[in-house]
């Protein structure tokens, strides 16, 4: 399964086939395992091994975030495999202009849920809306903090490409 790890700015696509894991084109042995009770995982690289201290990023954002802590540093790392870039380039998550004030469908599909609703106050990662498409789920999420505006769908509709479902303010108590 190929996936792009960001960390602080830097993109590595990692490739991992069973414990054959590509790293910008380096082939390494790699195995990540947690260790019970503690929140360090244990990476084994060829043979060596390494404890580093891993959790969830604070912010909730997007279940793919982590604070890595090795050697006393901090690293912003974001782990997306492939549909997740996808759907994030699609709907320009993350990347969002300060004047854009719309969540739009990145794909066709049948809207499942609405997560949230007019007046709503919502964090980065938080989740907007929950989009079926091919026979699967995508949940959308808000890529900053934002005040939600209008909801422009409800559960059972069907919606095109670059339908505008969500309408909100950006930014801390918009």
């Amino acid at each position: 399964m190929k996936y792009f790890v960001t960390i602080d700015d830097r993109e590595l696509e990692v490739t991992v086939e069973g414990d054959r894991v590509t790293v910008d084109g380096t082939v390494v042995r790699a195995e990540l395992t947690a260790v019970p009770g503690t929140p360090l995982k244990q990476l084994t690289i060829d043979g060596k091994t390494l404890h580093w201290p891993m959790e969830r990023a604070p912010d909730g954002g997007g279940g793919g975030r982590w604070v890595v802590a090795p050697l006393g540093e901090s690293w912003d790392v974001e782990v997306l495999d492939e549909r997740a870039r996808h759907i994030r380039r699609l709907t320009g998550s993350g990347q969002r202009k300060s004047g854009e004030n719309v969540l739009k469908a990145p794909m066709p599909g049948l809207v499942v849920r609405v997560e949230v609703e007019p007046g709503q106050a919502v964090v980065a990662g938080q989740g907007i809306v929950v989009l079926e498409a091919m026979k699967m789920e995508n949940e959308l999420r808000a890529s900053a903090a934002a005040t939600v505006a209008a909801v422009r769908v409800v559960p059972g509709a069907t919606v095109e490409k670059g339908e505008v479902l969500v309408e909100y303010s950006l930014g801390p108590g918009a």
